[in-house]
């Protein structure tokens, strides 16, 4: 019985492999692309936040620690966030940690307001203008 316990909460203590959040990295493509958009227009080099927030995806030193932890095979140093597949492999592992279902069904709503308002923010009314324009640029992909 305790065999079968650990083997259920194993992975969900440990965080996914990097296969999975490279398989899901692939899957939400168009989702990762729009976002990016919206955060840098796509720049690896962007620095943002007074400095606090690198790369294209605008990922805060907590965010990618968060990520890194959930996921150990990511491995690196916060400053890798601006390499491009790295800094996708945080946002995936984040995403996987607090927002699992809405990875699982591609709920993009849900994503952009968690990647932009922390762990709840799908729940903050301040992360709505965030999603409409990752909406917006999902739609003119």
């Amino acid at each position: 019985m305790v065999a079968l316990i650990l083997a259920f909460l194993l992975p969900l203590i440990q965080g996914p492999t990097l296969a999975d959040v490279d398989a899901a990295r692939e899957a939400l493509r168009p989702f990762l692309d729009a976002l990016a958009t919206v955060e840098s227009n796509g720049k690896d080099d962007a620095v943002g936040d007074n400095g606090n927030a690198l790369g294209r995806y605008q990922l805060w030193q907590v965010y990618w620690q968060d990520a890194v932890d959930y996921c150990p095979d990511i491995e690196g140093r916060y400053k890798d966030v601006t390499n491009k597949t790295y800094a996708e492999r945080c946002v995936v592992a984040y995403l996987m940690r607090y927002c699992p279902k809405a990875v699982a069904n591609a709920d993009f709503q849900t994503m952009a307001r968690v990647h932009n308002g922390g762990p709840k923010g799908h729940k903050r009314k301040a992360t709505i203008a965030y999603w409409k324009k990752v909406e917006r640029a999902l739609e003119s992909r």
